[in-house]
């Protein structure tokens, strides 16, 4: 019986099938076969620890994945805030833009700019020079030219002129039921050779104490003798232009400028003028002096003509263009936000989808 339990190992053992024995059969099999048992062992071992090795490598990544979704959650929100500070910025920089289009053009539109230029004439058109002498008479009125005025000829007494008048008896426009009496003379009209009118008056009341003579100026004497109402007229000047006056016992040289100026609607028509006051020697007799005297000569200061223009810089087709361009802005910024507002819908979407995601096994457990 025992040499057949022997037999029966030996076989075994020969043929490599019984790697296994019971303990205490055979010790020095178990030593010799120690290291073959052991490669077996753990190889074994190895292929049943790889699978779990591979579970805890995903269990580590989820272990470590929510603090990676938070910083790309935060990342989001920080990206989300900055979008919208840019659209906010965006659409406050196009509505100042589209304010300060709109003001400017106002402004202009309501400032024009005004353009001066001097037109150079050989001649003027001889103006109205409208004088209201009161009680004083006028002695002379002549024409010379070159600036050259002769000397006086017997003054205080009446000579002869070649001057072209008219008197005009109307009621002032600022007065109730005054009667104003004007004597309207032609003006000089020769700039080139320097033509001058020279007038005397003279005073006969001495009580006041100061006397003067008041005129006006109007663009043309033309315009007062082909008018169909000259009374009419001469009130549509008094209330338009302005008036000064010259003192006796002077002679006043008066040097005018004409200036047109040009508005929106009509064109205005004005008077500069640059006096210059000269002291009478009055050589007369003792007997003779209190007939006051006054003298006074027109003429025009040089042949140029100013001409103002208001010209309204605002151009209504740069501020539309400016405007369509705020309006593109606008209108880019707006897409912008619809843009952004989907992509936090979207993101909004993503993130409940995977929460829910995650969800799902632990009821499922």
């Amino acid at each position: 019986m025992l040499v057949f339990l022997l037999d029966r190992g030996s076989r075994c053992h020969g043929m490599g099938l019984c790697r296994r024995q019971p303990a205490g059969l055979n010790d020095d099999n178990d030593e010799d076969g120690g290291d073959a048992r052991s490669e077996g062992y753990f190889d074994d071992v190895a292929e049943q620890v790889e699978p779990y090795g591979s579970i805890s490598e995903e269990d580590d990544l989820r272990g470590s994945s929510p603090s990676m979704r938070f910083s790309k959650a935060c990342l989001k929100n920080v990206f989300t805030v900055v979008l919208i500070f840019i659209y906010l910025l965006l659409t406050a920089v196009a509505v100042f833009l589209a304010y300060q289009t709109i003001s400017e053009f106002l402004e202009k539109l309501n400032h024009p700019v005004m353009s001066v230029t001097y037109k150079e004439v050989d001649s003027f058109s001889p103006p109205g020079i409208a004088l209201y002498p009161g009680k004083a008479k006028l002695l002379s009125c002549k024409h010379h030219y070159h600036d050259y005025i002769p000397p006086l000829v017997d003054p205080g007494k009446p000579q002869k002129g070649d001057c072209k008048t008219r008197e005009v008896t109307y009621i002032g426009p600022f007065t109730n039921e005054t009667k104003k009496t004007a004597l309207v003379v032609r003006g000089p009209s020769d700039v080139r050779n320097k033509e001058l009118i020279f007038m005397q008056f003279s005073h006969n009341e001495t009580e006041e104490d100061f006397s003067a003579i008041t005129y006006m100026l109007f663009a043309k004497f033309s315009d007062l003798t082909g008018s169909a109402n000259e009374s009419e007229f001469m009130r549509d000047c008094e209330r338009n232009y302005s008036m000064w006056t010259f003192s006796g016992g002077f002679r006043t040289w008066v040097k005018m400028s004409l200036v047109r100026t040009s508005g929106k609607k009509d064109e205005a028509v004005e008077f500069r003028q640059e006096s210059a006051v000269v002291k009478f020697n009055d050589k007369r007799p003792e007997s003779e002096r209190t007939n006051q005297l006054f003298f006074a000569v027109f003429e025009w200061r040089d042949p140029y003509m100013q001409e103002i223009r208001l010209i309204v810089t605002a151009n209504p087709w740069s501020s539309v263009a400016i405007l369509c361009g705020v309006f593109m802005a606008l209108f880019k910024a707006a897409n912008f936000a619809k843009l952004t507002i989907q992509w936090i819908i979207r993101m909004r979407k993503r993130h409940l989808r995977n929460k829910a995601r995650e969800m799902n096994p632990i009821t499922d457990n």
